[in-house]
């Protein structure tokens, strides 16, 4: 292992640890005294039930005494956990930012695009008012044809987005890339602002007497 040829022996197995990053996998490690094998530096576990802080001043106390040339260096689980994954929190982190943004950009576009073709079609619904069609009807026509083509995108966005997020796969722990609840919040996002986009256009257009709604360019 490390060229010396005196034997050790075994006292215990222990499971795989990630000991660099938690997305580098395990290697093979051997645990064994320090005085056995010496190093020029090494790390002490200590677990208490107290607050770290004491923990840390006592200790630093003690190795003052001990070898008052060497500077310790103390941290907590948490902190050397968080430590192990900066660089992929910030990496999540800037996707996360450009993911909000491309979201903020679909929901703009769709309202405007959406709401543009309901406008365009005032005069069409001020003919249909003219030949005795209810606004309730007119209402219902724009918005089934306005949900049917917002469906249509929503369900080509999530089936493109199935298969993006595996690219993702190697920043996450613990959860998946393809999580439900997160593809169900933002379709019910987009709809409900094709919904809205549909709705207020239509409601304008159905309030607006026929004959002006007729003259509308």
């Amino acid at each position: 292992m490390d060229g010396d040829l005196r034997l050790l022996t075994i006292v215990g197995v222990v499971a795989d640890t990630h000991e660099e990053s938690l997305e580098i996998p395990a290697h093979p490690t051997v645990y064994v005294d320090i005085l056995q094998r010496p190093r020029g530096s090494f790390t002490v576990v200590m677990r208490a039930d107290t607050d770290p802080s004491s923990v840390f001043s006592a200790a630093r106390g003690i190795m003052r005494e001990l070898a008052p040339d060497v500077p310790p260096r103390f941290r907590t689980f948490s902190q050397v956990y968080s430590a192990s994954l900066g660089s992929r929190k910030f990496n999540v982190t800037l996707v996360g930012v450009f993911a909000g943004t491309a979201l903020l950009l679909a929901l703009a576009g769709i309202y405007g695009v959406i709401a543009y073709s309901a406008t365009r079609r005032t005069r069409e619904i001020g003919v249909r008012m003219a030949l005795g069609t209810s606004p309730v009807n007119v209402l219902r026509m724009v918005l089934g044809q306005g949900m049917r083509t917002a469906a249509i995108g929503v369900v080509i966005g999530i089936a493109g987005s199935l298969v993006l997020t595996r690219t993702m796969q190697s920043l996450l722990f613990g959860v998946t890339a393809t999580d439900p609840l997160t593809f169900a919040a933002v379709a019910l996002a987009l709809a409900a602002v094709a919904l809205l986009a549909c709705y207020l256009p239509a409601r304008r257009a159905t309030r607006v007497d026929p004959m002006v709604a007729l003259r509308h360019e």
